[in-house]
Order: structure tokens, then C-alpha cells, then sequence
């Protein structure tokens, strides 16, 4: 019996029609946009932070050997993915064109880190380079344009989640480092896996050792790809010759480590997560108004705002009175609860000074302040039951298109929405610390909670305690209250400080120095939280070192990209001569 081997025809097997690698260019789109969608689903109100984790690893799998115009492209996917339902609330009131003109912009930051990421993804410990350039697109995301906007920080997504603690260490730069790093960790030790698997199918035999595995593909392309079926030959080749093939350990230990890492540092830093009463306890009142309806036209009924206010503090001094509720230390009300100026009328100070009065404790109150000249400004009152308003701060980072309006006359070209703020508040320049019967509450309002640095500054400044007054009705019923509670409970560890978040229609909560919310209200409802919470002055290393851990770890993304373009400059050279 004999066999015959049938030649292939090399043209006919060219000019075959290949409709699979046609279908195959638009899966790292896709994979790229859903890793976006998977970071969207890891945030408030759901419970499920961990799908962070599998958003980094598909994304770390988009992006690892891309051409540097790929991994933009394929970062801007993803940041559409996950920002355009994150924020689809700012167009609540005012239409699509905001939320979709916010979105687009935003994503450009992902996609700036989709870039840097799929440089430094041809490095050795490439884990950890990627996860300190996300860390630097989050960075500049807080400081530009306008001032910033942090909203969507992977870290604001960890409030339930294991890697939590490590905000009391680093602050939201090395907890949202961790999320991502074991992401990308995650998968290359997929990859990992997989690379010794097809060379040990190739070979029979693997060996390891410590040597630098992470070959860098010069084309920038598909490289990563390509190197596997390349080693997988060779080991081929190899076993023909009776060779074995040789793998070295050190990538493998290095995708191990990026997981270990967060998980450990997270372990470790349990201890921080401290909620005893250090300097004793204070009993705090939440005042939740509610208003007259939804949407932005709230504030046209403005005095309906104050009496509901006025009426549910009211109504708790009757309870504290009858033995129904303990008796407060202080009182908080919303950011705008009285959208009336109190300085310049009178009958809007009386209905106040008589609320207070009643309930007989220091009150805050959230008030819009209109001089007669110059701009207004969002101003906490804290009014004394006996001499009146005795201290005030002025909100020091308002919000663009929302408190005032940049470029107005080329704005309203596109939404005419803008000319609802008919006058610009104005930012005020001191830190928020108020000392109520004898606690020292630190004031960072409702926009204010998204920045590190404006809640960082009142306990610096001596707060034993953080209110985040705030006014959400003008986003409805939409996710954004749930997203902003979320930011609170982020800080509450960072700083190991209660967290009161007094909210016109909510949701207002009260939450312990370790992220659990105690007591929280329902929305659009009048309610009043009365709580007894720890007050505590010790200071994290989060708020000790302050802007510190991020500054490191852009210096280790800026390192990771100098790295990667030195080597590719080399090659070039090399390759040239």
C-alpha cells in the first residue's frame, strides 16, 4: 500500500477568499467598547465593583502590542463605553447635546491612556506601567479643562469592594492604581498561562528561567499576537532538532505580582479602617426638605424650598421635645436649601432664626448669596441658635456650565440652556471648618466631594467630622445621587472621618469612618436622619501625604513611556544601520 502527498497550490491558497480575518478586525473594537460598558456596570447604585476587574483585563488584552494610533482609537472606545451611560444624567434637564459634548471630551482622556498603555505594554512588569498611565489620565482628568472633572474615577466604583482600605493609604490615586493593576495583572497571567501551554504542546518539554521574557515588537502591531505563533514555531524547529524548549519565569512572577500586590496591599492596610470614637461621639441631624418638583425649574419656587426645610426641623424639635428623637448637637441642611438670601431678606432670616431657635443647636445653612454687585455665591451659613449667622463658607469650586458659564456667547450657539444662569457665582478662597457645640465639621460642597484636594483640606484644617451638603434635583431620579453618596464613603475611609451628606431630595446618609452608611433616606421625600457617629483627629497616610502617592505614580507612568519610547528609538537605529 502506498500513499501519495498532494501538493498545495501557495496561489490558490492566497487568492482564497479570508472572511474571518475581516470579521477579526473589529474584535478588539468591540472587546475595547465593552470593557468601557463592564467599568459603567462596576459603579453605584449596582454592588458590583468587581467587574472593574475584567474591564481592565479585556482592556489590557485591547491594547497590549497596538500601534500607538490603535491604542487611541481603541482607548476612546472604551472611554465612550463606559462614560456615555456613566454620565447620561448631566443631560437630565437640558437635552442630549451636553451629556454627548461632556462624553466625547472625557473619552479623549481614556483615549490618551489607551495610548500610553499600548506603549508600555511591550515592556517587561508592563502591569504596572499600564495601571500608573491610567492613574496619570485620571490625574490630568481632575485638573483640566475648567478646573477638572473627576467624576468617574475608578476608585469613586470601590465603595464595596476588598480594595477599599488602600483609599486610607494612598487616597482614589492608589486605590483606582490597584483596581487596574490587578486587571492587567489578571490578564497576563492568563497570557502567561497560555504562552506555556502552546509552547509546551510544540516542544513536549518547557523549561524555565529568570530571564526577561517580554520581547519588544519593533512594528508596534499586532506583534504580541504574532510573537506567541512565532515562539510556539521555534519550539517546533527546537524539538526537531531534539532540543527542548526554554521559557523564563520572570514574566510569569511578574504577572503573579501584579495580582498579589493590590490584593495584599488591600489585606495590609485593614488596620486603617479604624471607626472608634478617638475624641468621642456627636449626635448630627440631617434635614432632607425635599422639593417642589423635579428638574431644574425647582428654584422657581424658591421659598417652598426654605419652608419645607423650615417645617421638617420644625417638626424634629417637636419629636426631640415629645422623647420621639434624641436631641441633636447640631443640624445640617442642604447645599440651597434656602435659595433666598437671608442677609437681604428679612422674612427669609425670620422663618430660618426661628427653625433654629427651635431646635435650640448651631444650624447649618445652605444659602445662595446675591450681592448687589459681583458674582453670587454658594454659601454655608452656620447660624447660632441665640446671635444668628456667625461664620460662612463660600463653595471654592464651583461648577462650569452648571454655577457659571465658560465662553458663554460660544456656548449658547449650541444650547441656549446656558442663559438659564443668568449671573456666574463666584469661588470663595478659605477652607470650610466649622466649630459646632465643640466639633469641628469640615465643609466640602455637594461638586466639592469629587476632588481630592477640597475634602483633604478641612481635615488638614482640623475637622473631626465631613458634611457634603448637596443639591441633586436637578438630575431627577437618575444614578448621579448614588454615584456622589459612593465618593462620600470613598472618603470616609480615606480620611477615617464620619460623613454626613445632608441632601435637598435626596439621598442623604450618614456614614462611619469606615464607609458603612448607617442611615440613609429615600428620594424626593421629606425625612429628617438623626445619628449618633464617632468623631476622631488622627490623619491617615492618605491625608498625611497628600497629592505625594500620585505624584509617584505619574513619575512611574512618566517612566513607563520614556522607557518605551528610548527603546523604540533604538530599534529604529539598529534597524537602520
Amino acid at each position: 500500500m502506498s500513499a501519495t502527498i498532494t501538493p498545495v497550490d501557495a496561489s490558490a491558497a492566497d487568492t482564497a477568499p479570508t472572511p474571518a480575518p475581516r470579521l477579526r478586525r473589529f474584535v478588539r473594537p468591540g472587546a475595547a467598547l465593552l470593557s468601557g460598558l463592564l467599568l459603567y456596570l462596576s459603579f453605584p447604585p449596582r454592588p458590583l465593583w468587581w467587574l472593574a476587574l475584567p474591564a481592565f483585563a479585556l482592556l489590557g488584552w485591547s491594547l497590549r502590542g497596538r500601534r500607538l494610533r490603535a491604542g487611541f482609537g481603541l482607548g476612546y472606545l472604551a472611554g465612550l463605553g463606559f462614560l456615555l451611560p456613566l454620565l447620561i444624567w448631566t443631560g437630565e434637564e437640558v437635552g442630549p447635546g451636553p451629556w454627548l459634548a461632556l462624553a466625547a471630551i472625557e473619552a479623549l482622556f481614556v483615549a490618551l491612556a489607551g495610548l500610553g498603555i499600548a506603549a508600555v505594554s511591550r515592556l517587561p512588569w508592563w502591569p504596572f506601567f499600564a495601571a500608573a498611565v491610567w492613574i496619570l489620565a485620571e490625574a490630568a482628568r481632575a485638573r483640566v479643562p475648567f478646573g477638572g472633572f473627576p467624576w468617574g474615577k475608578i476608585a469613586f466604583g470601590q465603595a464595596d469592594g476588598i480594595f477599599l482600605p488602600l483609599a486610607a493609604v494612598g487616597g482614589t490615586p492608589v486605590l483606582g492604581f490597584a483596581v487596574a493593576l490587578c486587571g492587567f495583572g489578571l490578564y497576563e497571567t492568563y497570557r502567561q498561562i497560555q504562552t506555556r501551554r502552546a509552547a509546551g504542546a510544540a516542544t513536549g518539554t518547557v523549561h524555565d528561567e529568570d530571564t526577561d521574557a517580554d520581547a519588544f515588537t519593533e512594528d508596534g502591531g499586532a506583534g504580541s499576537d504574532r510573537a506567541l505563533a512565532t515562539r510556539a514555531g521555534t519550539g517546533l524547529e527546537a524539538a526537531a532538532g531534539g532540543r527542548s524548549r526554554t521559557l523564563p519565569r520572570g514574566p510569569l512572577v511578574a504577572a503573579a505580582l501584579a495580582v498579589l500586590v493590590p490584593v495584599t496591599g488591600a489585606l495590609a492596610a485593614l488596620p486603617l479602617v479604624d471607626d472608634s470614637a478617638e475624641d468621642g461621639t456627636a449626635t448630627v441631624a440631617a434635614v432632607q426638605g425635599n422639593v417642589p418638583r423635579l428638574g431644574l425649574d425647582f428654584n422657581s419656587q424658591r421659598r417652598a424650598v426654605l419652608d419645607n426645610h423650615v417645617a421638617r426641623t420644625r417638626e424634629l424639635a417637636a419629636d426631640v421635645k415629645a422623647g420621639r428623637a434624641p436631641q441633636p448637637d447640631f443640624v445640617l441642611w442642604p447645599e440651597n436649601s434656602s435659595d433666598i438670601d437671608p442677609y437681604a431678606n428679612a422674612d427669609a432670616a425670620d422663618v430660618i432664626d426661628g427653625a433654629v431657635r427651635a431646635i435650640g443647636v448651631p444650624t447649618v445653612i445652605g444659602a445662595v448669596i446675591a450681592p448687589e454687585t459681583g458674582k453670587l455665591r454658594n454659601t454655608l451659613i452656620e447660624w447660632d441658635p441665640d446671635r444668628g449667622p456667625v461664620a460662612t463658607y463660600d463653595k471654592r469650586h464651583v461648577q462650569p456650565f452648571g454655577e457659571y458659564i465658560p465662553m458663554r456667547s460660544f456656548v449658547r450657539i449650541f444650547n441656549s440652556n446656558v442663559d438659564r444662569v443668568s449671573r456666574d457665582f463666584g469661588a470663595g478662597t478659605k477652607v470650610g471648618v466649622f466649630d459646632l457645640a465643640g466639633t469641628k465639621v469640615g465643609l466640602a460642597t455637594c461638586y466639592e466631594a469629587a476632588f481630592d484636594w477640597a475634602v483633604r483640606d478641612t481635615v488638614t484644617h482640623g475637622a473631626q467630622l465631613i458634611s457634603v451638603p448637596s443639591n441633586n434635583a436637578t438630575f431627577g431620579r437618575s444614578e448621579m445621587t448614588y454615584q456622589q453618596l459612593a465618593m462620600s464613603r470613598v472618603r470616609a475611609v480615606e480620611h477615617s472621618r464620619s460623613v454626613v451628606v445632608p441632601v435637598t431630595s435626596g439621598v442623604s446618609a450618614v456614614i462611619r469612618p469606615d464607609g458603612e452608611i448607617v442611615a440613609e433616606t429615600k428620594m424626593f421625600t421629606p425625612d429628617v436622619l438623626v445619628e449618633k457617629v464617632p468623631l476622631r483627629s488622627s490623619l491617615t497616610p492618605a491625608t498625611r501625604m497628600g497629592t505625594l502617592p500620585e505624584a509617584l505614580l505619574v513619575a512611574l507612568a512618566a517612566a513607563g513611556l520614556g522607557w518605551s519610547a528610548f527603546r523604540s528609538v533604538r530599534a529604529r537605529r539598529t534597524a537602520a544601520e
